[in-house]
């Protein structure tokens, strides 16, 4: 059965952000809130954690799984990034995007996409998420919380503990979350190519 959490928006309690990210620490999978809509997630490392995402959301492993990163310096140890891109993520960072890049040998071999090789990275701009990366020291291994033959993710955290309780084991809420995913932006080849057009702006990358 799922632990719900209820966290303040803006001043998240900490003993309650530890007791989430050592839950994380301990194998475990939760629900949790960020800038473009609820996402789930787990330690990098834990097989287990990622196949229960794979079984949820029903994915294939062609799936780009996100590393969700506290700060750049973070992101720069996960995926290889040249100046050029570098300045361009930089700026639209941190925001409602995910990048995907070549992965570096610090990310567990069974997260890149199998033939590409490549990571989708990105730096959130909300308040709960920053303070439970902060905890964690790590990033988090995410995906969008959209459920198999439904349209958009769930916008309530209520919701997602009375229909994934038995799959998930802890779920934040910090109030209502939005239902528009990031904006995913290719730059595996060195140029910008827009994916998926989400909750970013895509104007700067055009």
């Amino acid at each position: 059965m799922a632990k719900y959490f209820d966290v303040h928006p803006d001043n998240p309690q900490q003993r309650t952000i530890s007791n989430v990210a050592e839950r994380i620490r301990s194998g475990g999978l939760v629900a949790y809130p960020t800038d473009s809509c609820f996402a789930l997630g787990c330690q990098m490392g834990n097989r287990d954690g990622i196949n229960q995402i794979r079984s949820i959301r029903n994915l294939d492993d062609r799936h780009h799984f996100t590393l969700m990163c506290q700060n750049f310096a973070q992101l720069g140890q996960f995926v290889h990034i040249d100046k050029d891109v570098f300045r361009a993520i930089k700026a639209a960072t941190p925001g409602s995007y995910t990048f995907i890049l070549p992965a570096t040998k610090e990310v567990p071999r069974q997260l890149p996409h199998p033939k590409k090789k490549t990571v989708g990275v990105r730096i959130p701009d909300h308040v709960v998420t920053q303070a439970l990366l902060a905890e964690l020291g790590e990033p988090l291994l995410s995906s969008t919380l959209l459920l198999p033959d439904e349209d958009e993710p769930m916008t309530q955290g209520w919701e997602i503990k009375e229909r994934l309780d038995h799959v998930v084991d802890a779920v934040i809420d910090s109030g209502d979350c939005g239902t528009e995913p990031t904006t995913v932006i290719d730059f595996s080849s060195g140029e910008a190519e827009i994916v998926r057009r989400g909750a970013g702006d895509t104007a700067r990358f055009e």
